[in-house]
């Protein structure tokens, strides 16, 4: 018997991208907790498994796999779900559009969020303005993008591509806690749709009840209660 993939993760991190499509696709999976009080994500146990120390992580059959858009990109290929398939027209856009996601706009995100791993001090604001201003063109781009008529993005069921920009979405609205007046959804017509459709997803559910997370979680995002670990 093949044993299910194990997802390695932490609440409210980028573990929950994956979590969600491993519940879009009903792909059955454990999970193991990453507990960031702790700083278990740079535990031996855990750089194991990904070298790098970064959540997520999934153990498969083919061996760990990290960073979150190359586990999108492997579900996708393996279980024939979220994204276009090889060989078709659509494959080329949204491969580039998942590592814009990945590349650009969550590597920006990560500055704000940590910005002491980045510059000195005394430079963190300015990085902050510059960056912001990035995302701001990121979030342009991608709402345009969103309402484009696309079958692989804001579409009747979600892409990765949706799951992805969903938690960032979220994401800029709760942190870093108290700065983050910058980002209203609503401004984005588009993204809103998109963040309005994962909200009443049965994958949502799974995700707010395994995350402690309250309703509407990516339209009008709380902080998470998680029954277990750490989201900081």
């Amino acid at each position: 018997m093949t044993k299910p993939l194990r997802l390695h993760y932490a609440p409210d991190n980028a573990s929950l991208i994956v979590r969600l499509a491993l519940e879009e696709l009903g792909v059955p999976y454990e999970t193991v907790l990453v507990d960031r009080r702790t700083a278990a994500h740079y535990s031996p146990p855990f750089r194991a498994i990904n070298l790098a120390g970064k959540i997520p992580a999934l153990e498969t059959p083919d061996g760990p796999i990290f960073e979150t858009a190359a586990i999108l990109l492997w579900l996708a290929d393996a279980y024939k779900g979220l994204a276009p398939v090889p060989d078709t027209r659509e494959r080329a856009a949204f491969v580039s559009w998942l590592f814009y996601l990945s590349n650009t706009m969550h590597a920006n995100l990560r500055m704000t969020f940590y910005p002491d791993q980045y510059i000195a001090e005394i430079h963190r604001a300015a990085l902050v303005v510059g960056v912001r201003k990035n995302l701001n063109t990121a979030l342009a781009l991608l709402d345009d993008l969103a309402g484009a008529g696309h079958t692989w993005i804001n579409a009747t069921t979600p892409s990765a591509l949706d799951l992805y920009l969903g938690a960032m979405l979220r994401w800029m609205a709760l942190y870093p806690k108290g700065d983050t007046a910058w980002f209203t959804l609503s401004d984005w017509p588009s993204l809103t749709i998109l963040a309005s459709k994962l909200d009443v997803r049965p994958s949502t559910a799974a995700l707010r009840t395994a995350e402690g997370m309250a309703a509407n979680p990516f339209t009008a995002p709380k902080p998470p209660t998680p029954p277990e670990g750490s989201a900081l």
